[in-house]
């Protein structure tokens, strides 16, 4: 390892290994949190609280910061565990996200996932960095974050720490290091190789994207509108190419293969079946990203009553 990112011996409070309790097997995975008014995103997560989901997870890539959106939540619900899917490491120093993660985690006891990411290199761009070693530079962040003590008098909140993990380099880190990982863009296949690498302990929480609509061509418009961005990112490319997809069927939005693999689309029976594909091939709990509405109240109230 560079100097600079060389494991460093500290004696802390902070546990990044402490898992997640009562998270249950299905959460949400919701853009709305960081984009939309905070009036509408206290009544959403809070009807998405008291239709049973388990979890609420949301991005940092644009919209509200991290912490910002995940104390909107936590004070606009009672039960429901939050968690930041992701927050980038490059948005905030170690120690700023450590004592914010331990601030949450004192204030609402079980009730918060610290997630976190490398980003890909065209945001991380825009922030002013640049995007090299990615591995390192988490292995050496998470160094960092178990060097700082809680700065709460009379508190050792440790809040669970999971890392956005695809390949298995970094699905490697997560399981050593932390409560697991938390894939997104992913197929059924990748959730089955995941749980190969991290052994059978560590969290494996993906998130899955759907689309409730039984007309093929409508439902994977919607899906490839969704998609094509990500096709581009280096990151998610390399991870489908890595299980089989060839470069020509990830352009142009995907393939039909691809855009039925990532995406879920179909009835509700249909979608609830890919949810539990995930579950049988070795998640713990998977967050569903509805496409096409903000928060997609409807549509998580229709898989609810199969699902929960």
């Amino acid at each position: 390892m560079a100097d600079g990112l060389r494991r460093a011996t500290y004696s802390s409070r902070m546990d990044l290994t402490t898992k997640p309790t009562a998270l249950g097997p299905i959460g949400v995975f919701s853009w709305g949190v960081v984009t939309q008014p905070a009036a509408e995103v206290r009544a959403a997560v809070k009807a998405i609280e008291d239709m049973g989901y388990g979890a609420i997870w949301f991005p940092e890539s644009r919209g509200r910061e991290a912490f910002t959106a995940a104390s909107l939540v936590l004070e606009a619900t009672e039960r429901i565990i939050v968690a930041t899917g992701i927050a980038s490491i490059w948005a905030r120093d170690p120690m700023a996200t450590a004592f914010g993660a331990i601030g949450l985690t004192e204030a609402h006891p079980g009730r918060f996932i610290l997630g976190l990411g490398v980003s890909h290199a065209p945001s991380v761009t825009r922030r002013g960095h640049r995007y090299d070693q990615p591995l390192l530079r988490m292995a050496a962040y998470l160094d960092e974050i178990a060097g700082v003590s809680s700065p709460i008098a009379g508190t050792d909140a440790s809040p669970p720490v999971v890392l956005a993990a695809l390949g298995p380099k970094m699905l490697g880190l997560a399981a050593a290091r932390t409560a697991g990982a938390h894939p997104y863009f992913v197929p059924v296949e990748h959730t089955r190789f995941a749980r190969g690498i991290v052994g059978p302990g560590p969290l494996v929480a993906p998130e899955q994207a759907i689309v409730l609509d039984s007309s093929p061509a409508s439902a994977r418009r919607t899906a490839r509108s969704h998609m094509a961005g990500y096709l581009q990112l280096d990151n998610y490319r390399r991870n489908l190419l890595r299980l089989g997809w060839s470069d020509s069927a990830l352009d142009e939005g995907g393939s039909d293969e691809v855009v039925d693999a990532v995406v879920g689309w179909g009835d509700r029976d249909a979608v609830a079946g890919r949810i539990r594909a995930h579950l049988d091939a070795g998640a713990d709990h998977v967050s569903i990203l509805v496409l096409g509405d903000a928060f997609g109240l409807s549509a998580l109230d229709e898989l609810a009553s199969v699902l929960l």
